[in-house]
C-alpha cells in the first residue's frame, strides 16, 4: 500500500472550507430559510470526504485507488509509461471534479498532458501514468517506490 499524504495547500484549503461550511450551516439553521438549507453545506463536506484519496495499492493487474467508502480500479494492462512529474498539474484546467477539498480529483486538461484523470493529494509528488488511450495522475508518498512496484510495460 502506498499512502497519499496531503500537501500543505490541501490541508489549508480543506480546513478553511470545512470551517466555512460549518459556519454557513450554523448560520442557515438560525436564519428564516427552510430548515433543510442548513444541511446543504454539511452535504457538500460529506460528499467531498467520500471522494477523498486514502492511498494506492498495486496488483499485477490494476492500480487500486483507495477512497473513503470504495476502491477505484485502474487496469494496468495497457500501461505505456510512468514518470515522476512534480509540476504535472501546474497550469491544468479542471474540467470536472474537485479542486482541493480533501483531494484534487476528476478530469483535468493540460497543454502537455492533454485530458487526464487525477487522484492527487500532493501535486509535488505527482506520478504520470500514460496508457494506450488515457493519462492518469496520482500522488503516492514515495513516487520512486511506487513506480518500482508497477508491473513493467
Amino acid at each position: 500500500m502506498h499512502s497519499a499524504p496531503w500537501s500543505r495547500s490541501l490541508q489549508v484549503v480543506s480546513a478553511l472550507t470545512t470551517l466555512a461550511c460549518l459556519a454557513g450551516s450554523a448560520a442557515l439553521w438560525r436564519s428564516p430559510l427552510p430548515v433543510a438549507s442548513g444541511w446543504l453545506p454539511l452535504a457538500l463536506l460529506a460528499g467531498a470526504a467520500l471522494f477523498s484519496v486514502r492511498g494506492y495499492a498495486i496488483t499485477a493487474e490494476a492500480l487500486l485507488i483507495q477512497r473513503l467508502g470504495w476502491t477505484t480500479r485502474i487496469p494496468l494492462a495497457d500501461l505505456r509509461s510512468a514518470s515522476i512529474s512534480p509540476h504535472a498539474m501546474r497550469g491544468s484546467l479542471r474540467l470536472c471534479g474537485n479542486g482541493g477539498l480533501f483531494a484534487f480529483s476528476g478530469l483535468f486538461r493540460h497543454k502537455t498532458l492533454g485530458c487526464y484523470r487525477a487522484w492527487v493529494t500532493d501535486p509535488q509528488r505527482s506520478v504520470v501514468l500514460r496508457f494506450a488511450g488515457r493519462t492518469v495522475v496520482v500522488s503516492p508518498a514515495d513516487p520512486a517506490a511506487f513506480i518500482q512496484d508497477l508491473p513493467r510495460p
